[in-house]
């Protein structure tokens, strides 16, 4: 088997015809229909039905697809980190971020990533960690930062600890709830999960109820962390968030946080990476570089800085704390 007939099957499957997979790699749709007969002959099976609209994967299909995609990424990876080791600057970087890794750690390592790695093609999705993981496992994803929220990664993968994140009850500026002290005083009010954040509905509900309080009214799911803040800003709706959430001013200074005296979800924010497979030096060096800024995020809270983070002129107590 030939590393094309590899490559034509996932074109084919990615995009659901023998036409479109041609066009997207510029080769006759004849040649496309040749490959995949070729690969179905060498395997003794159907990969693909083919209907009026297109071509739908098999069972057998779907099992090869998913070990053609792992070699296709590994042999991909493999160039990459040859050409970098031989002083190249080309090649893909993928990485997941959660909504707080994005806010926190993105705006201060992308420009020195850029400096060193300016040819470097960056794809940097936002989620968590239970998106992630099969992209983690088949190679399309080089790491993934953010909170493990509930999910325990398997063995395949090496498990770093950056920070410590805790939860904060978010709501827009004037809200009439703002002055609340306690989570009785917002069982009135009306929430919406973040999907992205540390607590989702259930640990809403299970945070009124080890306090004895009724379930809280869910108006809205928000399917990102952009969502949610459009969401937060623009109604009367709370949210529960991690406080990195607030750590850019143009945020923070749209939103009020409601000080509870109970105590609030936490989570660790972490690297997640495979386990018996280095990273590429590209790669690793941008995971680096999100380690120092997760550095610079620890020392600027601890000197109570952490709003003055990505200001023209920060305090001088800060510049001190990160030399």
């Amino acid at each position: 088997m030939k590393l094309t007939h590899i490559r034509d099957v996932i074109a084919v499957a990615e995009r659901g015809s023998l036409r479109a997979a041609a066009r997207h790699l510029g080769v006759a749709q004849p040649a496309i229909t040749r490959s995949i007969r070729e690969v179905e002959n060498i395997l003794g099976v159907v990969l693909f039905e083919r209907h009026t609209r297109g071509v739908v994967t098999t069972a057998m299909g779907e099992t090869f697809l998913r070990r053609a995609v792992v070699v296709q990424n590994e042999l991909r990876l493999a160039q990459d980190e040859i050409e970098q080791i031989r002083g190249a600057e080309s090649g893909h970087i993928s990485v997941v971020l959660s909504t707080a890794s994005h806010l926190t750690l993105l705006p201060r390592a992308l420009e020195r990533f850029r400096r060193r790695f300016p040819h470097i093609v960056l794809h940097v999705r936002e989620g968590l960690i239970a998106n992630c993981e099969p992209l983690l496992q088949d190679g399309s994803c080089d790491f993934y930062i953010g909170p493990l929220a509930g999910c325990q990664p398997s063995h395949q993968f090496l498990v770093e600890k950056l920070f410590d994140s805790r939860s904060v009850v978010l709501a827009r500026k004037g809200h009439a709830l703002a002055g609340s002290v306690s989570l009785a005083d917002l069982v009135p009010g009306k929430w919406l999960s973040a999907a992205d954040a540390i607590a989702d509905d259930n640990e809403l509900d299970s945070l009124f109820a080890r306090n004895g309080l009724p379930a809280p009214v869910v108006e809205m799911f928000g399917g990102c962390g952009l969502t949610t803040l459009i969401a937060a800003v623009s109604s009367d709706l709370l949210a529960l968030v991690p406080d990195q959430w607030l750590v850019l001013p143009n945020i923070y200074t749209m939103f009020e946080t409601i000080n509870v005296a109970e105590e609030l979800p936490s989570s660790m924010t972490c690297v997640v990476r495979r386990a018996h497979l280095p990273l590429t030096p590209a790669a690793e060096y941008l995971c680096d570089t999100l380690r120092w800024a997760s550095q610079v995020y620890v020392a600027a809270v601890t000197h109570g800085h952490k709003h003055a983070l990505f200001s023209d002129k920060p305090p001088l107590g800060l510049v001190r704390a990160l030399g």
